[in-house]
């Protein structure tokens, strides 16, 4: 059946800020649902407070209400369009479905005659409401945990006596595992029972039996309105049960499952969707298998909606879920539809995969200080990683090093764990950094045996590990004189990098490189096809990986690359990798403009970037896209490759910044700002000597390298004292100090975790109204796009602090001096993009805190608060193409915008929840008031002073 023709105009909800549990998956996943009702020629029309998504760019939609997801704000759009047809609430995580819900409570829906699709609402609550999903699916034969359903205390107290420990709690309509945990011990159980209850809105928690040691399965599958089903991918969690998904590592496809499991899991859950109500679209099911010959399977829960799982499984397959989702909610049917990456097969074709994907997560536990590090049932990562390769070892190593935590992959890299007791210790209650102490126990010599028994992670995996162990083992007999090109190719088949080996030899990284090229061990690059190239792929959508030699039959030998270099002038842009507190979405929205403007110029565009969750990482956003780590190994084998003109890094946030001096030394072009210049704005002391030449006020300073000096410092600045190390990301490791003794303190801790980092000590300008700016320049005219005040005192990171914009209560004397020393500095620093500023304004003086030419956080803000494409202006002035004068700015905003940081205090009980230097939001909202007079904007400034942690 073609699609409903009734349908003409369309309301989509987005996921609004980023949470813990709720990331830029569903920024990707709404802004492809946009573009495939678009190509449809339906109207429209989304709400969502995120400013830092591409998902909310003026183009995305014919209409972006940046608004608070609320009924409120859904009745004022329905009646200033009155065309709407229809609903689509599952782009946008559980947010959206729970506001799709409140507002069908409401009879919203129904007053404006609006039809919801995509989904059931009754699918919804069966699914959301543990009790009303545990009895539908004992009815139709569906075995799970033996569970029951507690409202109360006291029901749940019976049922833990009932069923005996160790119990799981999962809370009803929550989000990200909020409110679950694993309870071992009875003396735990009234406090977790307790916060169950309060978290679940209707006040209800499932209680199951603990399955100690069966291991997680997921599959993500699409149905349309005839009953087709397909199966796009199978997901293993290598963790066993009792940690979320989320915080799990995950392999694609499922690699321990008996065949004969396998289909009987596809049948049961295409049995469980077609039950829970007729509706066309996403799926996700959970499922538990246990660890022994029989594979008992039981499901744990389903979601019908896109979710986290189906943006790595897009990315995983290549198939856009998301897309073909929004097509099947129009009422197309599987068999209709095209598969977007052969372009010559039905969306009806299940993807076959040719390649192994692991998935890892990203935590940010530093930024919560006195968080439980451990892993359970509630989400707490902060992003993620994936890596593609031909092997579960090589795609391992490739998603370590994405992860960018200063690890080179497992093992090799001198940074070990070797303490027994920390070991087992990490190994029994599961830890962030499992994934290399499963490796560090295997080198210290703890038995497989006695690993499988601790973690109950399957055999296959510990053996996968033990192999890599022993390779380096090997490898370290060694020298790199005496290696043999067999032992060289099968280090890279699995994934080791230059580094690691050289750190087994003994040697230097650039010398494993040239033994490589010596010996024409060389990486190749293959696609994701969707098909195992039983078809033939129109979209470039890369992975590397290295392979053995062909003879062809007139004895020419070489090893197969599918990535074809044509001859067109060519731009790489570098991504931001894993979202992190500090470098989230924002980054990706600058990257995917900076991809779109070099197209525009004449560019054939290359991304490189590592994270699945991202519109960056779409197939077809770039020219071509390397899913690669942004690591230095991999980066310099693409643009060998490639040849491209240069390399755009100021886009791409900490990440891609700190490559630039390896590029800039290899001599590849840095497209925009030079490196000279990004390493000026970064050393804080030669950064202070450009200050001063210019002269431009900044805080009293000095720089410290020991204890001793710092301590000598503060006899001279006086307290208190802002510490700040150079070249770290969102305010890392910055604190506001009043003694001697909390300075010898943090001064020793920051240099056991940064050896040789130099410390920058400030007079902290206590009292003191923080602002900043954003520009353009092209290394002769500046344009400010924008001029943000800080609600909250200066001391507070920004990236945590309300911004207004424009300023709110800064005379002309101190608006004048921002815009000259703005123009000033993005001169004195050869400035060619972006560039952000801070300042510090006292007693109608304005000093400077630093500068960063690069993209920042706040330039998405300004961009959708005026309206502006300035990452397109800022790009296309980088490449050269343009200047400052050529463009007509013409920002348009009635009253103020400010950006609200939202907090996921909630993922972590025991934790400082105050503001300091040091940020600790994970996302933001926008919010229109028309003067300074709305209730908001007096609320958020009469409670501007709570916050401030010293």
């Amino acid at each position: 059946m073609p699609k409903n023709s009734k349908l003409k105009s369309i309301l989509i909800i987005g996921s609004g800020p980023i949470v813990i549990g709720q990331a830029c998956e569903f920024d990707y996943s709404g802004t492809q649902a946009l573009r495939s009702l678009r190509e449809d020629g339906i109207e429209t029309i989304l709400i969502n407070s995120n400013p830092a998504t591409i998902m909310t760019d003026p183009s995305m939609a014919d209409h972006v209400y940046l608004l608070p997801l609320t009924t409120k704000s859904i009745i004022k759009i329905l009646k200033e369009h009155p065309q709407i047809d229809a609903v689509l609430p599952t782009m946008g995580g559980q947010t959206a479905l729970n506001l799709c819900i409140e507002a069908d409570e409401k009879g919203i829906w129904k007053d404006f005659n609006v039809e919801i699709i995509g989904v059931d609402i009754d699918a919804i609550n069966i699914t959301e409401d543990r009790e009303k999903f545990r009895k539908l699916m004992l009815e139709i034969g569906i075995p799970m945990a033996p569970q029951a359903t507690a409202t109360s205390y006291l029901k749940g107290k019976e049922i833990a006596q009932e069923f005996g420990f160790p119990l799981i709690i999962r809370a009803s309509f929550t989000l990200g595992g909020e409110g679950a945990s694993f309870v071992y011990k009875e003396e735990d159980y009234d406090a977790l029972l307790t916060r169950g209850l309060e978290v679940s809105p209707i006040h209800e928690v499932m209680i199951d039996k603990a399955l100690i040691g069966w291991k997680e399965y997921e599959l993500e599958l699409l149905r349309d309105s005839n009953d087709n089903v397909v199966i796009i991918c199978s997901i293993e969690n290598m963790d066993p049960i009792g940690i979320h998904t989320g915080d799990s590592i995950t392999v694609a496809p499922a690699m321990t499952l008996s065949d004969k499991t396998y289909q009987k899991m596809r049948d049961m859950a295409i049995h469980m969707m077609r039950s829970i109500g007729d509706f066309a679209g996403g799926c996700n099911v959970q499922f538990a298998v246990s660890p022994d010959e029989n594979e008992d399977i039981i499901a744990i829960e389903i979601n019908p909606r896109v979710s986290r799982s189906s943006a790595l499984a897009s990315k995983a397959t290549g198939y856009p879920i998301a897309k073909i989702a929004a097509k099947l909610a129009l009422g197309y049917h599987l068999d209709e539809l095209q598969n977007q990456i052969t372009k010559s097969t039905s969306a009806l074709f299940e993807p076959t995969l040719d390649y192994v994907i692991v998935k890892i997560p990203r935590w940010n536990f530093d930024k919560f200080e006195g968080s439980d590090r451990t892993l359970g049932l509630q989400m707490k990562s902060v992003g993620e990683v994936m890596g593609i390769g031909r092997s579960f070892q090589e795609a391992l190593h490739k998603a370590t090093q994405s992860l960018e935590i200063k690890r080179n992959g497992l093992g090799a890299d001198g940074k070990e764990n070797k303490n027994y007791d920390q070991i087992i210790e990490k190994l029994t209650h599961a830890s962030w950094d499992r994934v290399f102490i499963i490796y560090d126990a295997i080198a210290m010599g703890i038995p497989l045996s006695r690993i499988h028994e601790i973690t109950k992670i399957d055999m296959w995996f510990l053996r996968q590990y033990e192999e890599l162990f022993l390779l380096q083992k090997e490898i370290s007999t060694f020298t790199i004189d005496t290696i043999q090109k067999d032992l060289l190719l099968e280090a890279k088949q699995k994934g080791y990098g230059d580094r690691q080996i050289a750190h087994m030899l003994g040697c230097l990284e650039s010398q494993v490189y040239n033994k490589r090229e010596e010996f024409g061990v060389n990486r190749v690059y293959k696609l994701v096809d969707t098909c195992a190239a039983e078809f033939k792929a129109k979209t470039p959508y890369y992975y590397s990986t290295f392979e053995s030699d062909m003879e062809t039959a007139d004895g020419n030998r070489y090893a197969d690359n599918e990535s074809i270099v044509t001859d067109k002038k060519k731009v790489i842009v570098l991504g931001s990798g894993p979202n992190r507190i500090g470098q989230g979405i924002e980054f990706d929205y600058c990257c995917v403009h900076g991809v779109l403007a070099a197209a525009e110029c004449g560019y054939e565009t290359i991304m490189i970037n590592c994270n699945p969750e991202t519109v960056s990482t779409d197939f077809d956003t770039a020219h071509k896209l390397y899913f690669e780590p942004v690591f230095w190994e991999h980066i310099y084998d693409i643009i060998k490759h490639e040849k491209p003109e240069g390399v755009i890094v100021q886009l791409g946030g900490q990440t891609a910044l700190k490559l630039a001096e390896k590029l800039t030394k290899y001599g590849i072009k840095i497209i925009g700002t030079s490196f000279e210049s990004l390493d000026l704005a970064e050393d804080r002391g030669h950064f202070s000597n450009l200050l001063k030449e210019n002269n431009i006020p900044y805080p009293q300073f000095d720089i410290a390298t020991t204890a001793d000096e710092a301590a000598a410092i503060a006899d001279v600045l006086d307290f208190p004292i802002l510490v700040r190390p150079s070249y770290v990301l969102g305010g890392q490791g910055m604190k506001i100090v009043i003694n001697k003794e909390e300075l010898e303190k943090h001064v020793v801790d920051l240099l056991s975790q940064m050896p040789g980092n130099q410390l920058l000590l400030d007079h902290y300008l206590e009292g003191a109204i923080e602002a900043e700016a954003d520009a353009i320049c092209d290394g002769e005219d500046v344009y400010i796009i924008g001029i943000m005040e800080h609600i909250e005192p200066c001391g507070i990171h920004s990236g945590d602090s309300n911004s207004m914009l424009p300023p709110f209560n800064l005379g002309e004397f101190v608006m004048q001096q921002i815009k000259d020393h703005t123009k000033k500095i993005a001169l004195a620093l050869n400035t060619v993009g972006l560039i952000n500023i801070q300042f510090a304004i006292k007693d109608d003086i304005v000093y400077i805190i630093e500068a960063n030419p690069r993209a920042s956080r706040t330039v998405p803000f300004i961009a959708k608060a005026y309206g502006e494409p300035y990452v397109n202006y800022a790009t296309k002035v980088m490449l050269g193409e343009k200047k400052v004068k050529d463009f007509n700015f013409n920002p348009q905003l009635k009253g103020f915008a400010i950006k609200q940081p939202v907090f996921s205090f909630n993922k972590f009980h025991n934790v400082n929840k105050k503001l300091g230097p040091e940020m600790k939001s994970t996302g933001e909202s926008i919010l229109f008031i028309d003067s300074l007079k709305d209730d908001e904007f007096y609320e958020l400034y009469s409670r501007r002073k709570m916050y401030l942690n010293k």
